[in-house]
């Protein structure tokens, strides 16, 4: 490895045609379009994907298949809330044509048939899991594991198909600790993944970065787009790029809650996802799953089953 590169992008370095994909849904995607703008000009062709939360019924989009739908910026559908078609809208404002490739929220046997047919459509050699936050990472024993559903179906979905590369990116350190998650276990488990090999280190996002840049245009457009449902977790990051610290509030959602910006949060935390998906504790349940009802039972079975054996640790300053 060379020290002038991250990791990360050293991994990335031999890959011709790579899809960025949102992990956890909703506005993940967005946290992977710093990464896409670095890889545009590098690689033969780079790709959008999103697990979705929009209603994707079947005259939205083009079907790709059962869970799977191709949609751009003349997409049909809700006005309230569709982060994937905004996102094409913007790229439209600066003269772009792109589609988003959206996954239904499904359970882990639908989505690797969907994954398997674009990865063959698009003829992939490398796949990057973009989540907005930190929670991709916990095992299962943690005291608190945020919303991991969508993340760990995704992970497990992107561990069973044989491709050269494949990462998980996170954006966003200290944004889930609303949702009950630990950080110091978090650092834990990089630490555990670092043993293996599988952690492929972190690097900053700084303002003065055009990648920079451009993804505050785009957070900035789709704030506005979806006034009523702007993202927490975009916004935070933004405000982290921005130089604020602290209890800084960019949009109205986040009022009456206490927030930690910090320069971490506009941190990239890279991993090898075959190494995350061997440390989930119930990957063998989820890769058995066929719905998304499935998929929460397992999470919500194996807590009953199994109570958190790390206890929450504040991170010592």
């Amino acid at each position: 490895m060379d020290l002038g590169v991250p990791p990360v992008l050293q991994r990335l370095a031999g890959a011709r045609r790579v899809l960025i994909s949102g992990a956890g849904g909703g506005f993940d995607l967005f946290v992977g379009l710093p990464l896409y703008f670095y890889l545009k000009p590098r690689v033969e062709e780079v790709f959008l994907a999103n697990m979705s939360f929009a209603s994707l019924t079947p005259e939205v989009g083009r079907r790709v298949a059962l869970a799977l739908t191709e949609v751009d910026a003349d997409t049909q559908g809700s006005e309230e809330y569709f982060p994937e078609r905004v996102l094409c809208q913007w790229f439209r404002t600066r003269g772009e044509e792109v589609s988003i490739y959206c996954f239904q929220r499904t359970g882990v046997v639908t989505l690797i048939d969907a994954w398997t047919k674009l990865v063959d459509k698009l003829g992939l050699d490398a796949v990057v899991l973009a989540d907005g936050g930190t929670d991709s990472l916990m095992r299962g024993d943690e005291v608190g594991l945020g919303t991991p559903q969508e993340d760990l179906a995704s992970i497990a979905a992107v561990h069973s198909l044989q491709l050269p590369c494949k990462i998980l990116s996170c954006l966003g350190f200290g944004v889930d600790t609303f949702d009950g998650v630990c950080h110091a276990r978090f650092l834990e488990n990089s630490a555990a993944l670092q043993k293996k090999g599988g952690f492929l280190g972190a690097f900053s996002l700084l303002p003065e970065m055009s990648e920079s840049r451009l993804f505050l245009e785009a957070v900035d457009y789709a704030t506005a787009a979806l006034c009523g449902s702007p993202s927490v977790v975009s916004n935070s990051i933004a405000s982290a790029l921005e130089g604020h610290f602290g209890d800084h509030h960019r949009t109205w959602r986040t009022k009456g809650s206490r927030l930690f910006i910090s320069p971490l949060m506009s941190m990239y935390w890279s991993y090898e996802v075959d190494a995350v998906a061997r440390r989930c504790l119930y990957l063998k349940e989820l890769l058995q799953t066929r719905s998304y009802s499935d998929v929460d039972r397992v999470v919500h079975e194996f807590r009953k089953q199994y109570p958190p054996m790390r206890a929450w640790e504040a991170i010592p300053y």
